[in-house]
């Protein structure tokens, strides 16, 4: 199943216009599976069936639609677009991993082709891959695509359990069984935005924001889930980050954790920030008792956690 992996550029920094975004994609087909805060995965229309080619009938192929859906965003919203195209969502997103800004990056469909081409990538270019994982093929010698597709897939099941190994070994033979999932953007969320000079701190502008967030969420007495952070460069593509947090909480020190992480997780060069956006999405009601000397915002009865990745 060809799928297309488009990241817009500049990525939008206000939650607004990214549902446009998605509303323009869906013209061209219902599979559309939203990336926040910037990106989409889509396939044809008869994609989630695995058969047909079209994009409600039209017939045309990825590299065109590509450039259709480059054209019409660029005309209707001044925002361009990069397209990686693969067979299936992880080697999709692994060749928009590899476009330039504003290109079309287009994988071979046939495995072994496409087994050839990525033989001497390191296993980490595989979205979702971990360091952790690389770590532990890499003791074994597994350091690139190429030595895992040659590894019985026994042995990465034994080193990472059955169904990550038989995944894992699949995608390194250039076989991609994933899917696009269709989806919507939560309903609500919060955008708290910083733009930088280059007197100010990260740090700073991250705590504000998070401070913003937990008070806008506790006046509209909602709880968020997901935090999402976006950080804007000058010279280059934007980065973001997302953390699932273990319990739904507007409690501003839990969301400054949050964003803190995941700030270090993305281990920017703080000359070059020009601007950050925090999101808190997957909003929900949430109950207000006392806490403390002040009232406090929880979907349920304990305190914030720890949170992990999403």
């Amino acid at each position: 199943m060809t799928v297309l992996c488009v990241r817009f550029e500049p990525p939008p920094m206000c939650e607004t216009l990214l549902p446009q975004l998605l509303g323009l994609l869906g013209e061209f087909t219902p599979v559309v599976q939203a990336l926040p805060p910037a990106g989409a995965l889509l396939a044809p229309h008869d994609g989630v069936r695995g058969s047909g080619d079209g994009v409600r009938g039209s017939g045309r192929g990825a590299e065109e639609l590509a450039a259709a859906i480059r054209a019409r965003a660029l005309s209707r919203h001044g925002v361009d677009c990069a397209v990686g195209i693969g067979p299936g969502p992880t080697l999709a997103r692994l060749a928009l991993g590899e476009a330039a800004p504003g290109a079309i990056r287009v994988l071979p469909e046939h495995p072994d082709a496409l087994a050839e081409l990525l033989a001497s990538h390191s296993v980490t270019a595989l979205p979702g891959a971990t360091d952790a994982t690389a770590r532990v093929l890499g003791r074994r010698g597994l350091d690139t695509l190429g030595r895992i597709a040659a590894a019985p897939p026994s042995v990465l099941c034994g080193l990472l359990g059955t169904e990550t190994g038989r995944d894992l070994h699949d995608k390194a033979s250039g076989v991609d069984r994933g899917r696009v999932v269709p989806n919507t953007l939560p309903a609500h969320r919060l955008t708290a935005e910083r733009a930088l000079s280059a007197t100010e701190y990260e740090h700073t502008a991250l705590r504000s924001a998070a401070e913003e967030l937990g008070a806008r969420l506790r006046a509209l007495e909602k709880t968020c889930r997901t935090l999402t952070l976006a950080l804007r460069y000058a010279d280059h593509p934007a980065e973001t980050r997302s953390r699932t947090l273990r319990e739904s909480t507007a409690h501003s020190p839990a969301l400054t954790r949050a964003a803190h992480g995941m700030y270090e997780a993305l281990t920017p060069q703080p000359a070059r920030v020009h601007g950050l956006a925090l999101h808190a999405e997957e909003l929900a009601s949430a109950e207000l008792r006392p806490r403390g000397s002040g009232a406090q915002y929880h979907s349920n009865r304990t305190p914030p956690k720890v949170f992990t990745d999403a």
